[in-house]
């Protein structure tokens, strides 16, 4: 038998009224105070474990898009960036991002020493020394996971665009600068307090702070590295070097799709039934129009329906959607996701003969999809959707188009000083002859496949 949701929440009222008449010292407020924050917590949790999920999908899509030679280095690359990322955000980026100080960044709480955080029993909220999460009810360490597995995403689109030349020794340095510095300075802006956030700026999962970013950083990278090997000839030929497992790409790609009901939905940091359901069909069917749209462009450019450009068109949905999920119709998100697959071929087309060389077309998806994504809140968002579900007015077209402009400044020209920095310090690419060996055996000493490689025995 079942019952109507109005049932259910009526049997919830009558069993915590009957536990409040048994239990001593115990409030029928304190009893709802506890399962709302126990609730919170719990999809919160859930949904940054889907979250942290994605770094496997990035593993396998990028190792999948890159040879075999190389697959050793990219899976140590996308496991290590976690373990970086944590340790970074940890001890100087979470502070720099959500501590009140200035409007261009935080001040307090650098080391994670002190802040925000509920009381168990009334679900009383402590302003602390980060004030600017405090919209959200959830512990402080729940608050504190939950963005770290963002951090974490954005250290990782550096890897695919910077694969198959460069040290492994240096993308762990820049990765661990990133998350510990420059991810966290546009958080702060936007999700921090900081002076994008006072413009009216909305982001709400992301598109700016975590994709644009991480896709600037990935274009800083590019430029200084260089382009692979053969790339493109003498006479600006572009030469296709395809990936060695596709089959490994396209089940990343189906993580990812998967891992962002966590990145989008989670966003909400509370259980809020109604913004959770919208904000995942939304994010789903921006993903399904741009892996539709990326298949007939593709298919009309090339005369073949690209699988790298389709799955690429799933991830430019997702990536455009994210800052708008929460602000749009569903009918909406299909346009928006459906112009994310159209642009994403583009962009792996432009990026191509400007050589920028992207194993795994991930400025393509980030970078133009994320810029994208943020000036879509303003052209697409529906006032009445975006009061009810974040509880602020629209932005105007022009406070996001400083977001974009802002963000690519100080994200493009930091990483570019940093990455110089490296090149002139402890190098930041392979020698030749290593790169044609493959980085798998003068990195790591060993490879993906031995069954696969030549012995010297026979």
């Amino acid at each position: 038998m079942s019952f109507s949701l109005s049932w259910r929440r009526k049997a919830l009222i009558y069993t915590l009224l009957f536990l409040g008449f048994l239990t001593p010292g115990l409030s029928f407020a304190q009893d709802v105070g506890e399962l709302k924050i126990g609730m919170d917590t719990m999809w919160v949790m859930i949904a940054g474990f889907l979250v942290f999920f994605m770094n496997l999908g990035f593993g396998m899509l990028e190792s999948g898009l890159a040879r075999s030679k190389n697959c050793v280095n990219i899976c140590a690359k996308n496991f290590i960036v976690f373990a970086v990322s944590s340790i970074a955000f940890y001890v100087i980026g979470w502070g720099l991002m959500f501590g009140d100080g200035s409007n261009f960044v935080g001040t307090q709480g650098l080391f994670f020493v002190a802040g925000a955080d509920n009381s168990p029993a009334t679900g009383e909220l402590y302003q602390g020394v980060y004030s600017a999460i405090n919209w959200t009810g959830v512990p402080l360490m729940a608050k504190f996971f939950f963005q770290l597995v963002f951090a974490g995403t954005a250290a990782t689109i550096v890897s695919g665009a910077v694969a198959e030349r460069i040290k492994f020794s240096s993308f762990v340095v820049y990765s661990f600068f990133l998350v510990a510095f420059i991810y966290p300075v546009v958080g702060h802006w936007i999700w921090g307090g900081g002076w994008l956030a006072d413009m009216g700026v909305l982001d709400f999962a992301g598109s700016s702070v975590v994709h644009s970013v991480g896709g600037w950083c990935a274009l800083a990278g590019i430029i200084v590295l260089g382009p692979r090997i053969g790339k493109y000839g003498k006479d600006g030929k572009i030469n296709s070097i395809p990936g060695h497992n596709m089959t490994s790409a396209t089940l990343g790609c189906l993580v990812l799709w998967f891992g962002w009901f966590g990145f989008n939905p989670g966003s909400t940091m509370a259980v809020a039934p109604k913004a959770i359901a919208h904000i995942a069909l939304t994010t789903n069917m921006a993903a399904a129009a741009g892996t539709l749209t990326a298949a007939i462009t593709a298919w009309l450019l090339l005369k073949k329906p690209d699988l790298s450009m389709i799955l690429n068109g799933c991830l430019a949905g997702l990536v455009a959607i994210t800052a708008p999920c929460a602000m749009v119709s569903v009918g909406s998100a299909i346009v928006i996701g459906g112009i994310g697959g159209i642009l994403v071929v583009f962009a792996v087309l432009f990026f191509d003969k400007i050589k920028i060389d992207d194993p795994v077309g991930a400025t393509s998806v980030h970078l133009c999809n994320g810029v994208f994504g943020t000036l879509a809140v303003a052209i697409f968002g529906d006032q009445a959707i975006c009061k009810e579900f974040t509880g602020f007015d629209l932005p105007t077209f022009g406070a996001q188009l400083t977001t974009v402009g802002a963000v690519a400044v100080f994200s493009f020209s930091l990483s570019m000083i940093v990455w110089l920095a490296l090149k002139y310090t402890m190098g930041i690419r392979v020698t030749e002859e290593e790169e044609r060996e493959g980085l798998d055996i003068s990195e790591h000493g060993n490879v993906a496949y031995p069954d696969f490689m030549p012995s010297s025995s026979h």
